[in-house]
């Protein structure tokens, strides 16, 4: 770890805990910030973060939190030291080794590959079902990097890392649910700015198909790239979807699969005869892929490629 000085929001997104835990844990236990420059708030220096550590470690372990934070006082504040940080042969007898895994919800951690600290901090909140934190760490990274690189770095990662937890143990449905409704929630407050005229964007699951967060992640993303949306979700029958673009006649309409069995590509011809064909007709998500997509459709890639393409059209 470099040696600089962090925020809190920072040193939450790292730990994985709500930026309220880390006050609780600086009023009642002495574990706070300790750099102090004149005029601006108090930072914790990479001795503050490893205490830090070393109680988040512990009380995912089980062990209280007052003696979480006995045993993370002792972590010294230089490496002269004469007493070494809690290790495995020093820890309170009823806590286990501790590891690089962060061993949160009984053992388990969620693979993350080499995104950075905020999807390893994402990953052990979720694996904790701490709501608080999950809202947090989602909430502040998308304030700060946009919902691009939020959703690219931090929260794909950990949805992937959870699924193939799921694919090798058929567990952990649960924390799946709990960090797509933190997803949501947090893509909720995306700012949206009143528009002058009505959406020219529809955004819509194919027809059985149940997953949206994508097209919520790109929602909020058009968002703040000042391009409103109409997102009408999950299973969204061809006949409902033609009655809505004639109904409405939007520029761009997206259809989303995330599952081969949905991605039926005569959704899409349809849409290509219709009264009020719109301007561009994309197809996204893996659902698609091996399918024969009408000519005029585009199967669109990453998020960046698919706000770059639909703001394009939607300016037409």
């Amino acid at each position: 770890m470099a040696d600089e000085a962090l925020t809190a929001g920072a040193v939450a997104r790292r730990l994985g805990v709500a930026v309220t835990t880390l006050r609780t844990w600086h009023q009642r236990y002495g574990l706070g910030p300790s750099q102090h420059v004149a005029g601006q708030h108090r930072r914790y220096t990479p001795q503050d973060m490893e205490r830090l550590q070393v109680m988040r470690r512990l009380t995912a372990q089980g062990v209280t939190p007052a003696e979480a934070a006995s045993w993370a006082r002792r972590v010294p504040i230089s490496d002269d030291s004469p007493e070494p940080p809690p290790g495995p042969e020093s820890l309170p007898p009823d806590a286990e080794p501790l590891d690089e895994g962060f061993r949160d919800g009984g053992g388990h951690t969620i693979p993350v590959g080499r995104a950075g600290a905020t999807a390893r901090g994402l990953a052990r909140a979720a694996m904790r079902l701490d709501a608080q934190a999950l809202r947090d760490i989602i909430t502040t990274t998308i304030a700060d990097r946009g919902v691009v690189r939020a959703w690219d770095e931090a929260i794909m990662p950990v949805l992937v890392g959870v699924g193939e937890r799921y694919a090798a143990s058929l567990k952990f449905i649960e924390v799946e649910h709990l960090i797509s409704r933190s997803v949501t929630e947090a893509l909720s407050t995306v700012d949206r700015k009143p528009a002058s005229t009505s959406p020219r964007v529809l955004l819509t699951a194919a027809d059985e198909e149940q997953h949206t967060l994508p097209l919520e992640a790109l929602a909020a993303a058009l968002a703040e790239a000042g391009v409103p949306t109409r997102l009408l979700g999950a299973r969204v029958p061809p006949d409902a979807l033609g009655q809505a673009v004639a109904r409405t006649g939007p520029a761009v309409v997206v259809l989303w699969s995330q599952l081969p069995e949905t991605g039926d590509p005569r959704q899409l011809a349809r849409l290509l005869i219709g009264p009020r064909r719109p301007m561009l007709v994309a197809a996204a998500g893996p659902g698609w892929h091996g399918k024969q997509l009408p000519d005029e459709v585009p199967l669109l890639g990453s998020l960046t490629d698919a706000v770059r393409v639909i703001t394009a059209a939607a300016a037409e």
